[in-house]
């Protein structure tokens, strides 16, 4: 099978360069974005405040020269805050459409578990169809559409759980975590007169993004790490510890999750290590425990763990097409 064309990999690569000069130290967490960003799904940043997670997103939307917009979640914050809303114009007595903040490519929700539940549930019908929907009509979202949230593990003041339809929307999760001492120090030198940010330049555009995206989705995927992959997400279900467990949609999004990573290391075809290095960023957010496990110490980290040293990895793959 042929690999990625060069001319995407220096693309992958500009890309990956303008983040990690704004995230130092973080390769890893740009690569876990980019994965999303080409899988078509959204990402669910959990982290203390202060460590990047702004930044990084900004990043993401400069250097694909995306439509950026953010919300600030808020108890008081409405349904028609986010989707937009309908406004009567008297002179020429009809309804016109006044956009909400959602109409971008890249949208950061900030702090999302601070917004209530009824405003939570608004997000649903976007991450999912890609559209809205006010006063019956449909409004489609730009491509590609790109929802990133984030919320603070820490402070439980003023904060709503996420209900598991929408946890499960998420593509992946994860965390950026304070960099270590020598990473800290070089961001002070970095940003002593300007931040990074400020600085970088397009290096693709939103059409070569849906390019990518339309090549991720023809990538080869095994029967065996098929099997491999249903194996993994029907283990978190019939685990005793689990009172809900991986849905099919958490199938279907560890498997467009493992073909953008392999595309990301210049392959068309996807490899068992690439669903195992991704499956608890995928399907992590999505167990909910019994109150017996959760009692005992058990966690979804602890139960994934078990799941995964449970399942048998395929050792022999069918022969390329």
């Amino acid at each position: 099978m042929a690999a990625v064309s060069q001319p995407r990999m220096n693309e992958i690569t500009q890309i990956r360069s303008n983040l990690e000069s704004c995230i130092l130290g973080k390769s890893e967490e740009v690569m876990l974005l980019l994965t999303a960003l080409l899988a078509g799904g959204h990402v669910l940043l959990e982290d203390v405040p202060g460590t990047g997670k702004t930044v990084l997103v900004k990043s993401l939307a400069r250097s694909i020269q995306g439509q950026f917009r953010r919300i600030q979640c808020n108890p008081d914050l409405l349904p028609t805050d986010i989707t937009g809303v309908s406004i009567y114009h008297p002179k020429k007595e009809a309804f016109f459409f006044r956009p909400g903040p959602i109409m971008a490519n890249i949208l950061l929700v900030d702090e999302i578990n601070r917004a209530t539940t009824k405003t939570q549930s608004a997000l649903l019908e976007a991450m999912e169809e890609h559209h809205v929907t006010v006063d019956g009509e449909i409004y489609p979202l730009p491509r590609p559409f790109m929802l990133l949230a984030t919320q603070n593990p820490i402070d439980f003041e003023g904060t709503y759980l996420l209900p598991e339809a929408q946890l499960d929307r998420f593509m992946i999760k994860f965390s950026l975590g304070y960099p270590d001492s020598a990473t800290e120090l070089e961001m002070i030198s970095s940003q002593s007169r300007v931040h990074p940010v400020e600085q970088l330049q397009q290096v693709v555009s939103v059409e070569q993004v849906l390019a990518m995206q339309d090549e991720v989705r023809s990538l080869y995927l095994d029967d065996a790490i098929a099997r491999y992959l249903v194996d993994i997400t029907r283990g978190t279900r019939e685990h005793p510890a689990v009172h809900l467990g991986a849905s099919p949609r958490a199938t279907l999004a560890l498997v467009q999750a493992s073909k953008a990573y392999a595309y990301l290391n210049g392959r068309d075809y996807v490899l068992p290590d690439d669903v195992k290095y991704l499956a608890p960023y995928v399907l992590g957010h999505r167990l909910i425990l019994t109150s017996e496990a959760r009692m005992e110490g058990e966690t979804p980290r602890s139960v994934f763990e078990s799941v995964m040293a449970r399942t048998k990895v395929p050792v022999r793959l069918e022969k390329a097409r």
